[in-house]
């Protein structure tokens, strides 16, 4: 199937980014609270002594929530720009130079002496952001990691002080040795599961700020165009 169409103008519909994300975010919650009513919150917040699982939930939920402002930012954009492309660059008022759209059309009328600024000046509004979000998004996957290796250097410890070994003290032994590899497979786990959930959104978001530049450029080269002619 095509992609759906303006009916006035035949330009493409603006994508509703942001409400896929709140329908993101309401399966987040609802599976939140299935996992609360089931215990699991409190098996891995008590399986975990070193506090790693619940850093790496708190950091999941604010970089959540920032993909969720971020994609309302990018669909507002987006608009400005369906919104700007209906008015001719040059000679616009300054007011209608609202969004970063419309500011990257000025400044290529204004044909600055470095041809690259206006792009790269878009890009950074557009995309520079994502950067530290996938540094954030690497840090749950390295803190995970972190904790696997806390988990087992526990267990390793707690071997190497056996003396001897004791058949009356096979069930304290085995709750001990499997404290640490607890650890290490939860914190993994809950690592892993962050990670991906975060990169699929911030992938979206990618997709989204690379449709808008490129069709930012398409408008821009139209209407350079269509100056020259003139």
């Amino acid at each position: 199937m095509g992609a759906i169409r303006n009916k006035r103008d035949g330009a493409p519909a603006i994508e509703p980014i942001w409400l896929e994300w709140l329908t993101l975010g309401g399966l987040l919650i609802f599976a939140t609270w299935l996992l609360g009513v089931r215990g699991v919150w409190g098996l891995l917040l008590r399986s975990d002594p070193t506090g790693l699982t619940l850093v790496i939930i708190v950091i999941f939920a604010g970089a959540t929530l920032w993909c969720g402002a971020r994609s309302r930012e990018l669909q507002h954009q987006r608009r400005l720009m369906e919104a700007a492309r209906q008015r001719p660059v040059a000679g616009h008022a300054e007011h209608d130079a609202d969004g970063w759209a419309a500011s990257y059309w000025a400044a290529l009328a204004a044909s600055p002496r470095d041809a690259d600024a206006p792009l790269d000046l878009l890009l950074e509004q557009a995309q520079g952001p994502h950067h530290t979000a996938w540094w954030v998004n690497g840090i749950q996957l390295k803190l995970g990691l972190l904790g696997k290796v806390i988990g087992f250097s526990i267990l390793a410890i707690q071997i190497g002080q056996l003396q001897s070994f004791d058949p009356n003290q096979t069930q304290d032994l085995l709750r001990t040795l499997t404290s640490g590899l607890g650890i290490a497979l939860l914190t993994t786990m809950v690592g892993l599961v962050g990670n991906i959930l975060l990169g699929l959104q911030l992938t979206r978001l990618d997709r989204y700020a690379d449709l808008f530049i490129a069709d930012c450029q398409r408008l821009g080269l139209r209407h350079a165009g269509t100056a020259g002619q003139g």
